[in-house]
């Protein structure tokens, strides 16, 4: 059994599969981490507050006996909860990657314990803080996307999940961003992540699938920088602004159907304070027209004139940043059925 200490590229590569535990205190960990990563910390949040406020103003020798004070009671529950969560995932190989901060005391120590036991430990050189690191130089290299863009209501996002299915590789921005990228976008009410989990999730997905089969190219769907409450980090989202874009043309009514039928049944008051959040932008009487409407359950008039909003908003948006920048690509259909669409899709990939 030993301890192999690894830096960042070698350390994702070397645990890739296994169990990966992040010793930092709970509130570190919740406010972001390493995708798949779970949390064993090695002191609690007040503990770590005291072991800094003894440092800072007493000695560093006066932090280590107190930090040693609550490890000792801490080191048999750690160990059995690392056996317990393997037990749970029937994982006979006892290799594991660990990770602190900046890979410095608090990360040695576990590993010293785990490894006393009999575990594997694969330590990351610098920590979380070089994971973030290099989280961030993902966003600066060159992918070879396609970006699929399309009026609001041609289901975007249906048709990735069908590309995905057929063997293409997609990145579901919306799907990490826990956000449908409008207004309207978040009415389920999914909690999105943080600004840095959502860096790391994403930053986790690029380096996965553009490993996965270098030849094909990296599907996304067109966002604006802003997801909900998070953005798209500005180097990835200046690759995707000059990436080939597809558009998918679907009539307005049959988009029209598509959002009823996926919003309509949504609560009134829901829908109305997200009405309400556009009101600037889409003018005093289309608001009060649409929240009538709505009260008085005529969904498809409503929706009529926000599915209106939304095409012009798009249409300006695309005149103003897209036009001259990069190649657009129309693909017509009479459909928002995802299969139909994925047929559509595919056959551009392949005449290209």
């Amino acid at each position: 059994m030993a301890i192999t200490k690894l830096d960042i590229s070698e350390f994702l590569l070397r645990t890739e599969g296994i169990l990966i535990l992040d010793v930092r205190s709970p509130s570190e960990y919740n406010h972001a981490h390493i995708p798949g990563a779970l949390s064993l910390p090695l002191f609690t949040d007040e503990e770590r507050k005291i072991i800094g406020t003894a440092y800072k103003q007493e000695s560093r020798e006066k932090a280590i006996k107190i930090g040693l004070e609550s490890f000792g009671k801490n080191m048999l529950p750690m160990v059995e909860r690392v056996e317990k969560i393997l037990n749970e995932k029937k994982e006979p190989n006892k290799e594991i990657g660990l990770h602190c901060w900046r890979g410095g005391m608090r990360s040695s120590s576990v590993a010293w314990l785990l490894n006393l036991y009999g575990f594997n430990v694969i330590l990351l050189n610098g920590g979380y803080k070089a994971y973030r690191n290099w989280v961030l130089t993902q966003f600066e290299k060159e992918y070879n996307l396609i970006v699929l863009s399309g009026y609001t209501g041609s289901n975007k996002t249906g048709a990735l999940h069908e590309l995905e299915r057929a063997g293409q590789v997609v990145i579901d921005l919306e799907g990490l961003a826990g956000h449908k990228g409008s207004a309207f976008g978040n009415l389920e009410m999914i909690p999105q992540p943080g600004q840095e989990y959502f860096e790391n999730m994403l930053a986790f997905e690029l380096n996965r699938q553009n490993k996965s089969d270098s030849k094909l190219p990296i599907w996304v769907e067109a966002e604006s920088q802003r997801i909900g409450m998070v953005n798209i980090p500005l180097p990835f989202f200046k690759t995707m602004r000059k990436s080939t874009l597809l558009f998918l043309e679907v009539p307005f009514e049959k988009r029209l159907s598509f959002i009823i039928e996926n919003y309509g049944q949504h609560n009134k008051e829901k829908i109305i304070s997200a009405i309400l959040r556009i009101k600037k932008k889409l003018g005093g009487l289309e608001m009060k027209s649409a929240i009538n409407f709505l009260l008085e359950d005529d969904i498809n008039s409503c929706f009529g004139i926000l599915l209106k909003y939304y095409d012009k908003l798009y249409l300006k948006s695309t005149n103003s940043r897209d036009l001259n920048q990069r190649p657009i690509i129309t693909i017509p259909s009479e459909s928002t059925d995802r299969k139909i669409n994925l047929n559509k899709l595919l056959e551009y990939v392949h005449q290209r």
